[in-house]
């Protein structure tokens, strides 16, 4: 069983203000650790399930986040940057675990809330549904045949996972304001994480990969005009800060995009 786990950092337990995720934030650090703790909660369920493979995407930012040298050593990690690519390899993968991550632009009291980019992104339609990362990288994974068999993040995110038949949900914290969470501790959140992780990994045959309708149409409604891009070839404009794209999968249509 090869598993691949995508870590954002706006979702990881313990984490509630901006000034955790940003580099050049005052708790900066701390969420580094938080972040580095989640990752190898989740890691020790994956192998208690009989996972031969693990590899872990640092996908928050800039994607310099996780601390190596306290990382677990049985599994792999991917850092920094890594081009056009959202899952580098994930072709031959079992499931596909995201880790950390947090409601999509607009979710009130979702903890951190935003869609790519909290300064730039306002809405972001996926075949007409407004959607957020999590389908995103659902279906980027589904166009590799890969299922989502876990999302972990504030209960805000685990609603809007509904739509991930059959994976598991772990809930690590409660959404109070875009910056204020009512936390369980760090043991409990951490459990839940493993076993979580285990049941999910052990089921991990049985979730079907997320497949969105071709071809894929993407809408993205900026936050500030004047940012359209009028000279990227497949985009047709549809007001001043409003565009689309279109592809035969969700990757194609991504990649135009962004």
């Amino acid at each position: 069983m090869k598993i691949f786990v995508m870590v954002d950092m706006e979702g990881i337990s313990g984490i509630v203000k901006a000034s955790h995720v940003m580099p050049d934030g005052a708790h900066y650090q701390q969420g580094r650790k938080y972040m580095t703790w989640d990752v190898n909660a989740c890691i020790e369920g994956c192998f208690r399930a009989g996972a031969e493979k693990v590899v872990v995407r640092d996908c928050h930012c800039s994607g310099y986040n996780l601390i190596w040298e306290d990382l677990d050593p049985r599994a792999e990690y991917i850092q920094g940057v890594v081009e056009r690519e959202r899952m580098p390899g994930i072709d031959g993968f079992d499931g596909l675990i995201l880790l950390g991550y947090h409601a999509m632009a607009g979710t009130p009291q979702g903890v951190l809330e935003h869609t790519m980019s909290s300064a730039a992104w306002q809405n972001f339609y996926v075949n007409g549904q407004k959607a957020g990362e999590i389908m995103i990288d659902a279906a980027v994974a589904g166009d590799h045949g890969v299922p989502v068999i876990m999302v972990s993040g504030d209960d805000h995110l685990c609603k809007e996972a509904d739509f991930l038949k059959g994976a598991i949900k772990v809930e690590v914290k409660k959404g109070l304001a875009r910056e204020g969470a009512q936390l369980l501790s760090m043991k409990e959140a951490h459990r839940k994480i493993t076993e979580g992780t285990e049941k999910a990994v052990k089921k991990c045959k049985r979730i079907k990969p997320l497949k969105i309708k071709a071809p894929v149409k993407l809408r993205l409604e900026l936050v500030s005009k004047g940012l359209l891009p009028y000279r990227r070839e497949n985009v047709k404009v549809i007001d001043g800060r409003t565009f689309e794209t279109e592809g035969a999968s969700m990757e194609d249509a991504f990649n135009m995009l962004t």
